[in-house]
């Protein structure tokens, strides 16, 4: 229990600290737009420099993310998957039908970015827990990122990703499937 606590109160100060530091820069760097000189202002930034916080910050909040998330994985607590799929969370649906939802993701990491979720978990919160009898399931949601594509006019590229527990950075315990595209997509991707 304290280790949930302290992971979750570590994981908010870096999250509030680089939220602060992001709006700081961005409204000390408005009023200076004209000038190509920003070294003048680096005094008033922390002593990590802009650089150094973007290439950690990310890393460090999706791990941190995906800790947190781990610790309580094994708990039948409903999701913010669940409450979008019951429409208690507001989200951008670009595909639904009786077994699966699709919905932009808050935090696109390519032009287009779709979630695709199983209106019921059956003990699908991880890949990792499929089982035979998920079969249908699995293949539907495969079947739906194709449709997903087609409808975001990606079909001639784009991406899957299941992310599997805490090495992966799985930050929600409910099977999702990540459809990527809208722009040239890197090999290796990891």
């Amino acid at each position: 229990m304290v280790s949930t606590t302290l992971a979750a109160t570590s994981f908010s100060l870096l999250r509030n600290y680089n939220a602060n530091v992001r709006a700081f820069a961005a409204n000390v760097r408005a009023p200076l737009q004209h000038s190509t000189n920003y070294n003048s202002i680096n005094f008033l930034l922390p002593l990590h420099s802009r650089r150094s916080l973007s290439r950690v910050s990310v890393t460090n909040d999706e791990e941190a993310a995906a800790k947190a998330a781990a610790l309580n994985a094994g708990s039948e607590a409903p999701t913010i998957f669940d409450k979008i799929i019951a429409k208690e969370i507001p989200s951008s649906i670009v595909y639904e039908d009786e077994k699966v939802l699709a919905f932009r993701d808050i935090n696109p990491q390519a032009p287009v970015h779709v979630l695709i979720i199983p209106k019921f978990r059956d003990g699908l919160t991880t890949l990792a827990k499929a089982e035979a009898r998920h079969g249908d399931i699995l293949g539907h949601l495969l079947c739906a990122s194709k449709i997903v594509a087609e409808k975001e006019g990606i079909l001639d590229g784009f991406r899957v990703v299941i992310n599997n527990g805490p090495g992966a950075c799985q930050s929600v315990y409910h099977l999702h499937l990540h459809v990527l595209g809208g722009r040239q997509l890197k090999w290796p991707p990891g």
